[in-house]
């Protein structure tokens, strides 16, 4: 079979207006900036609007992409969403936001793989496009996490926020797209970080509501322990497999969940900041959406030129990881 080379042609972000400052939240738990700032690198972050859903928040980032892939909605064969906080259990949010869009012959449907998910859909959509099966595919990774915030929680609640990233993909020129993918899984993590009212295990009761079920539980030190490790291990196997070392690298562009994460990922790599998209300390953490919306900051300021070697890598609940080797 002949494999097409495929990339990022188009990416797009939207974040909602209203900014969640740690002073803000000093008002509603027991916490204060310094004490933020030091362990997380986050300032402040954006939490969606009443009315805002993670289709709208979608929607918004997917037609910037679009536009600057130069595609309108019917040219989309496939919608891929990556999200844990959908519209609702079923349709999928890829169908609403299919519905929204106009994208009449795009098959689409939404993957879950929590902070991890948007390196999961990239290497689902680009392997369709690779084969030949499809021309154009929209990768979104949006969340509102702060819907299932528990802000009485002063150890989750500094760390969530809310938004979108999307990016088409299409066929690139030789030498240019995906040269690796690394996505892995450790089941026996899943207690770590997790939702766990409102599925079929726990399905909604006044029980579940009492003790908070509905909301993000997180053991903060344990999944710290993994994100550490795990980032700079998922980074190195992504280079090997793409045939690069270290110093290849002209971007990382990772999950933005933690500052010092994000710190001991460069350490690992023998990467400067300079090299390295961050952006934790405007958004926090937004799971799926993060790597996303760094990747298209960064195309937005211009620290991405033609030819350049990136690499995006993410860790979230499930545990799972990822990590892909991109050339501009």
């Amino acid at each position: 079979m002949n494999v097409k080379p495929v990339g990022v042609i188009g990416t797009g972000k939207y974040v909602p207006e209203r900014v969640l400052t740690n002073a803000q939240l000093e008002q509603m738990v027991e916490t204060n900036d310094e004490w933020i700032v030091t362990r997380t690198g986050i300032r402040e972050r954006r939490i969606a609007a009443e009315h805002e859903a993670t289709s709208d928040l979608a929607y918004a980032a997917a037609l910037l992409a679009m536009k600057e892939a130069g595609i309108t909605a019917e040219d989309l064969d496939l919608i891929v969403v990556a999200t844990v906080t959908p519209d609702m259990a079923f349709p999928s949010t890829a169908c609403i936001l299919q519905e929204k869009l106009g994208a009449k012959k795009a098959a689409a449907f939404d993957l879950s793989a929590a902070c991890s998910g948007f390196v999961y859909g990239l290497a689902n959509a680009a392997n369709f496009i690779a084969t030949g099966i499809y021309k154009y595919a929209l990768v979104v990774g949006a969340e509102c996490l702060s819907k299932i915030t528990d802000y009485t929680d002063r150890n989750t609640c500094i760390l969530f926020g809310d938004g979108a990233g999307a990016v088409v993909l299409g066929e690139v020129p030789e030498g240019r797209g995906f040269r690796s993918f690394e996505l892995g899984a450790d089941g026996s993590g899943g207690e770590l970080l997790k939702v766990s009212g409102g599925g079929s295990r726990n399905p909604i009761s006044e029980q579940v509501l009492s003790e908070k079920m509905q909301y993000i539980y997180m053991a903060g030190r344990e999944v710290f322990k993994f994100a550490v490790r795990i980032m700079g291990t998922a980074a190195e196997e992504a280079l090997r497999k793409a045939g690069m070392e270290k110093g290849d690298i002209d971007l990382l562009v990772p999950h933005q969940a933690n500052i010092r994460i994000i710190q001991s990922s460069l350490e690992r790599l023998e990467l400067s900041p300079e090299k390295c998209m961050i952006n934790v300390d405007r958004y926090g953490n937004m799971s799926a959406a993060s790597i996303p919306i760094a990747l298209a900051e960064a195309v937005e300021e211009g620290r991405v030129r033609e030819g350049d070697k990136l690499v995006l890598v993410g860790f979230g609940g499930g545990l799972t990881w990822g990590a892909s080797v991109l050339v501009w």
